[in-house]
Formats: C-alpha cells, sequence, structure tokens
C-alpha cells in the first residue's frame, strides 16, 4: 500500500503523454509520491498557450514553480527537473525529522 502523496504547492507540470521525457518525470513523480496539478500541451489549447506565454516556448516537460516571493521560475529538461524534486523531496524528509 502506498503511502499519502506529498502535495508540490505552487508546482506545475506541464507535459504530453507520449514524450519519453515527460515519463520519465512523471515516473520520477510517482516514485517520489509528489502529487501536483498535470497540464497536458496536446489535449489543451489553453495549457499550450499558458506555457508558450510563460516559459516562452512549447518545450516538455517543463516544471512550472511559483516561489513565495511570487517569482514563477520555469524549469525545462528532464534531468533538472528531477533533480530539483529530489531536492524538494530531502527537504520534505528534513522538515519532518525535525
Amino acid at each position: 500500500m502506498r503511502k499519502t502523496k506529498n502535495r508540490l504547492k505552487g508546482h506545475e507540470l506541464y507535459y504530453f503523454a507520449s514524450c519519453p521525457f515527460c515519463i520519465k518525470v512523471r515516473l520520477a513523480l510517482w516514485w517520489m509520491e509528489f502529487e501536483l496539478p498535470l497540464k497536458d500541451i496536446l489535449s489543451s489549447s489553453k495549457n499550450k498557450e499558458a506555457l508558450l506565454m510563460g516559459g516562452g516556448k512549447t518545450q516538455v516537460p517543463c516544471l512550472r514553480i511559483e516561489h513565495e516571493d511570487d517569482d514563477v521560475q520555469w524549469l525545462y529538461e528532464s534531468d533538472d527537473i528531477i533533480r530539483y524534486l529530489k531536492q524538494q523531496l530531502a527537504r520534505k524528509k528534513a522538515l519532518r525529522e525535525d
């Protein structure tokens, strides 16, 4: 039985289902038990437009990160996204141990 998922507030993943790099990131999310909104850019022109307007390109996967100071970061590249997710997981575990 899987544990309760870790919610990542202020995060959204832009992707499309058949993209191998998107699949890699979505599997990492699953393994790390993270839950966040998924924005398919092929099934929704609204999602594709939001990605283009915010990040400047329609490359996926792209993780939209809204920081506490309302600054928004658009993180591309599957390996960079997974590295960021691992950092977030380590931070959550450290907070639980305190």
